[in-house]
């Protein structure tokens, strides 16, 4: 029973951080205000705070308590070194191809699962800026069970993931990837302002979320001569 009650109290703080009731930056209640407002034990509330804390929703504050922590930061997903450093309207994504349900291609960097198969696809391209200088081109696809009115919404704070999660309570919960070097051409090369030929990296990704049976696929097209691709993932 104290197992259940920890998992309620979890998903309970867990909803309200997803949906922004609880911002990053804001505190949680403490482990005895949430022992008074639940009727809980203290063994209890650690627990559940504790299982926040794996999954990278917060972090604890030595004599403050449990602070809402940005996971994609804690998740460390694909960044762009010197995006963070970069300042508001100096960085930009801009949607070459809007949100629309699709067929699914014949070919994607990762092969989806026959349920994944069963409904069409969403399709979004944009093409990430800093300044005026375009360092990023990316393509994704998901399927959209579940999400048939997507393509209705806009994104939050300019942000995939963090739409998944505020609106839908989908977390992101692991990756794979293949990283290659080619050289640009065409469109490629195009979009990236830069010579065709020229040398760039081609990353082929498959995320996996906390919704079954839906993975996000994509390709992302980095021109990395001036701000080079970190990858922090932490498996």
């Amino acid at each position: 029973m104290a197992d259940t009650r920890y998992r309620q109290i979890y998903h309970i703080l867990k909803s309200r951080i997803q949906q922004g009731l609880y911002a990053t930056g804001d505190f949680l209640p403490s482990e005895h205000e949430l022992c008074r407002s639940y009727s809980i034990t203290r063994t209890t509330a650690r627990k559940a705070l504790d299982e926040l804390l794996r999954e990278g929703f917060i972090e604890k504050q030595h004599g403050k308590g449990s602070q809402v922590v940005e996971r994609r930061q804690s998740l460390g997903l694909l960044t762009v070194k010197g995006f963070s450093e970069a300042v508001g309207p100096y960085v930009r994504a801009v949607f070459l191809e809007r949100p629309l349900a699709q067929n699914w291609p014949d070919e994607l960097p990762f092969a989806p699962s026959a349920k994944e198969l069963e409904h069409p696809c969403y399709f979004f391209k944009r093409l990430r800026y800093v300044g005026d200088e375009p360092v990023m081109l990316e393509s994704n696809w998901f399927s959209t069970f579940g999400m048939e009115d997507f393509h209705q919404e806009g994104f939050v704070d300019d942000s995939f993931f963090k739409t998944l999660s505020q609106k839908y309570l989908i977390e992101i919960t692991g990756s794979e990837q293949e990283i290659r070097a080619v050289h640009a051409t065409g469109e490629i090369a195009d979009l990236l302002g830069i010579a065709g030929g020229s040398p760039i990296l081609q990353i082929s990704i498959r995320f996996a979320t906390s919704k079954p049976h839906l993975h996000i696929y994509g390709y992302l097209y980095c021109n990395t001569s001036k701000y080079p691709i970190g990858n922090f993932y932490k498996h």
